[in-house]
């Protein structure tokens, strides 16, 4: 009978045969959800053999993976900040480099009590569920114009318990209600052109709607400036290579204190900026 060890060898070595960058890093995660345990806990059981079903759950979530399925959609959930979301193909993967978006939400934010906040096109809900479960007291909308999108980002409602008001609402309308503290938006931002050279894993499983951005970015800098209250804060996570050129943009809009922020890889990721009403 199989034992957790083997399988955590046999898995390992299926997933670098197929090129896999963390093959034994994956097989220990799908493992784990497998079994309901937790990553440190197979070490602490190498030796105890799987049942019949284990095993056949185990297969089936390596299969997915051995398929090119990215890691997060095989596992169903993952981890955002302080919370652990759903996951599936209904939205793109919440990203490491999103978190840097929130640190800049908070910090513009952080002196008012109940903060107005408004986040375009929502996904997951990640950034609006974070921002509401890391400021107590902010009142948080999010909006999609994906209904599969919004169906998830209310399970994720549910499943924190936050309170985050979810509404379905197409940018290119405009952006709802007026007087928002904060406006953001992790907007579609890939170039077209891009596509052939992103991971199959992107452009084959994650949304097309939601990666391609065909002028989304300046669609939210102009609609943010009608629904900003004076001094208002929009921030933006934007293309690696367009940092400049968005920053740009807000000034000419009108938008003052622009500034830059890297991710965690060190590229210029995040703008943001006040609105200065003329």
């Amino acid at each position: 009978m199989l034992t957790i060890g083997d399988v955590l060898r046999t898995s390992t070595e299926h997933l670098a045969g197929k090129g896999f960058e963390q093959p034994r890093l994956d097989a220990e995660r799908l493992l784990a959800q497998a079994l309901g345990m937790e990553r440190v806990e197979l070490y602490m059981h190498l030796d105890r053999p799987l049942g019949d079903a284990e095993l056949g759950t185990a297969r089936r979530l390596l299969a997915r993976r051995a398929g090119g399925e990215p890691l997060q959609y095989v596992l169903g959930e993952w981890g955002f900040r302080r919370l652990t979301l759903h996951v599936d193909r209904r939205a793109l993967i919440p990203r490491p480099e999103t978190e840097v978006v929130v640190e800049r939400c908070l910090a513009l934010i952080g002196a008012s009590d109940a903060p107005r906040v408004l986040d375009v096109g929502t996904g997951t809900g990640a950034i609006a569920l974070a921002i509401a479960d890391e400021h107590p007291g902010a009142r948080v909308t999010a909006v999609d114009v994906s209904e599969d999108a919004l169906a998830l980002a209310r399970e994720n409602v549910e499943r924190t318990g936050l309170p985050v008001e979810l509404r379905h609402h197409d940018l290119f309308d405009g952006l709802p209600g007026e007087g928002w503290d904060l406006v953001v938006s992790n907007p579609p931002y890939v170039r077209e052109e891009e596509l052939p050279s992103l991971p199959s894993g992107v452009v084959e499983w994650e949304p097309g709607v939601a990666l391609v951005g065909r002028g989304h970015t300046e669609g939210v800098v102009r609609e943010a400036a009608n629904v900003l209250r004076p001094d208002g804060a929009l921030v933006l996570e934007v293309h690696e290579g367009a940092a400049a050129a968005v920053a740009s943009l807000l000034e000419a809009e009108g938008f003052v204190e622009v500034r830059t922020t890297a991710d965690l890889a060190g590229r210029d990721r995040v703008v943001e900026g006040r609105w200065s009403r003329p």
